[in-house]
């Protein structure tokens, strides 16, 4: 796209006159790079085509927002995407679709805390295969028209689970099942094809009582159900790895302490008001 970038002691150093259309193909269809290449077209000179793209929700929701600004996007939610670059973008209102993954983790909290939960402006159809494994796992379901409540079993069952680039099973709430898993009734396994350094969470979890062995050369976990986990303190690596240990901490006897927190407080809006609300106790320490 004609920008020239350097790389020096870990610092990149981006640089450009006007940057150009391109055609770039991803190798893999990542949603971060899809949505920054979409980003740097909307104002390059020509055509730009995203072959390869990601197909989340998210993409669809960051083209109708671009579009309404004044931005040229065709093709979001499918394979290819084509952005015609324009002078300027103008301001707009815009409505931020709800977040999925924050929706997933709250129904995965009370999952596996034996809770009765409803979700309110939330969209059953951008959380599909959330809503699949977790009847999967016997929690009962109840679907409305902008409402979600699930009703937990008194013990969750085991499934196998596999990670796939959207519509199939998200990434990012992989370290959240893990943790429910490790609760659950007999075996579990689960697949992880999309991020290779999503399974820092484990160990924290095995530290906690969890039984779960991450298979060599692979990225496949096989998590034997527990009866119960103890509280301790435990690492947070990254933002979903944290969350997990937080509904781990929900679940667990005694007390749990989750750090640092800006890892979690980075993709979750008082997530510690949210649960407090459903009737955690939790506190935030600055």
């Amino acid at each position: 796209m004609g920008a020239h970038i350097t790389d020096e002691r870990g610092f990149l150093t981006c640089t450009a006159q006007r940057l150009v259309g391109a055609d770039i193909a991803l190798d893999v269809p990542s949603v971060g790079a899809t949505q920054n290449i979409m980003l740097a077209a909307v104002l390059a000179e020509g055509t730009t085509t995203i072959t390869n793209a990601a197909k989340e929700p998210e993409i669809v929701e960051l083209a109708t927002f671009l579009n309404a600004m004044g931005a040229q996007v065709t093709g979001a939610g499918e394979t290819t995407i084509r952005i015609s670059g324009v002078k300027k973008l103008h301001d707009v209102k815009h409505r931020v679709m709800p977040d999925r993954i924050v929706a997933g983790t709250y129904m995965v909290a009370a999952a596996m805390t034996r809770g009765d939960i409803t979700l309110t402006n939330v969209s059953s159809a951008y959380i599909r295969p959330i809503i699949a494994r977790l009847a999967e796992a016997g929690c009962e379901i109840i679907e409305e028209r902008d409402k979600v409540r699930l009703i937990a079993p008194s013990r969750l069952r085991a499934i196998r689970l596999k990670t796939q680039p959207h519509p199939g099973f998200p990434t990012d709430l992989q370290p959240q099942f893990t943790a429910m898993l490790a609760l659950a009734d007999g075996i579990s396994i689960i697949e992880e094809t999309v991020f290779e350094a999503r399974n820092k969470h484990i160990p924290e979890l095995c530290r906690m009582g969890a039984d779960i062995i991450q298979l060599h050369g692979s990225d496949t976990s096989v998590i034997q159900g527990v009866s119960r986990l103890t509280g301790t303190s435990v690492n947070s690596h990254d933002l979903r790895g944290g969350a997990a240990l937080i509904l781990a901490g929900l679940a667990a006897d005694g007390k749990t302490i989750v750090s640092p927190s800006h890892h979690v407080r980075r993709g979750y809006e008082s997530i510690e008001a949210d649960l407090l609300a459903l009737g955690a106790d939790i506190t935030f320490v600055e």
